[in-house]
């Protein structure tokens, strides 16, 4: 039975200071699917794979790399925030930023305790008119899995590497534990953010159209399966792709011409059609 008679009297007499306080961040990851220039004119441009991060000029962590975030003020809304910190710490506007995941682990910041929302976000690097912050850079992402270790190397200002031991949490639903076991330039528990942020993006690219995000309006269908192969880190069957995108994408009358490549169909995505 409670001692109370009304909301407005519990709310009054309510005392917070009985519960511990946490603190609220978020984090950001901004993955990029890009052309690189080739030297042999005859070929497709080559696409990276990258990852967008700023280097820390304050402890803890002085001076390593991490994702761009921070704190959540106490009168924000949470999808405020990332959109304000982005802005600020990186100087990226107007870009579509969906929740990942909610990371809580005791120990993951050495000030206090604190739990991240991440936020993810797929865009074409070449297309954004914001110029970087100069504290921000990308990394070109190359990683593999061996004996349920994924081995990841991102490669920019400097090489950054580190180690993830996968292991099965719940077979019923694929579900893994991640366990950083080598981490020499990231801070805090951001090689865990990243590696998530990768395997959702994997998953997301099957059942949704996350990948036109970062299209341009046209694009061949060659283009548009290096985006996929980049991003699922193996080489796709062309028949298989074009299962996979023919219900994305509708063929125009458009042609791509030179460039030293054949004459190719140009496509565009299928829901932004008028």
């Amino acid at each position: 039975m409670s001692k109370y008679n009304s909301e407005e009297e519990f709310l009054k007499n309510y005392d917070s200071s009985v519960f511990e306080k946490l603190s609220m961040t978020t984090d950001i990851i901004i993955f990029s699917v890009s052309d690189e220039d080739v030297n042999n004119y005859r070929k497709l441009s080559k696409k990276k794979f990258s990852v967008l991060l700023v280097k820390r000029d304050d402890y803890p962590f002085k001076d390593k790399w991490c994702l761009p975030g921070g704190f959540i003020k106490i009168d924000e809304d949470l999808e405020d925030a990332p959109v304000r910190i982005l802005a600020n710490e990186t100087n990226i506007h107007n870009i579509y930023l969906e929740q990942l995941y909610t990371f809580g682990s005791v120990n993951r910041d050495p000030r206090m305790r604190i739990v991240s929302t991440s936020y993810m976000a797929l865009i074409d690097k070449n297309r954004l008119n914001d110029k970087l912050n100069s504290n921000a850079s990308w990394f070109n992402i190359e990683y593999y899995e061996e004996d349920n270790v994924v081995n990841v190397t991102l490669i920019g200002e400097e090489i950054i590497t580190f180690k993830i031991k996968k292991t099965l949490k719940d077979l019923t639903t694929d579900r893994y534990k991640f366990e950083v076991i080598e981490n020499d330039k990231l801070a805090f528990d951001h090689p865990l953010v990243i590696l998530s942020g990768i395997e959702r993006l994997k998953n997301k690219i099957e059942y949704t159209d996350i990948v036109f995000n970062m299209m341009p309006k046209y694009f061949t269908l060659g283009e548009l399966q290096q985006v996929y192969e980049v991003i699922l880190n193996k080489k796709l069957l062309d028949p298989a792709f074009r299962r996979i995108i023919s219900s994305k994408v509708i063929k125009t009358d458009k042609i791509k011409t030179g460039e030293g490549h054949r004459p190719s169909y140009l496509f565009k995505y299928k829901k932004g059609t008028n």
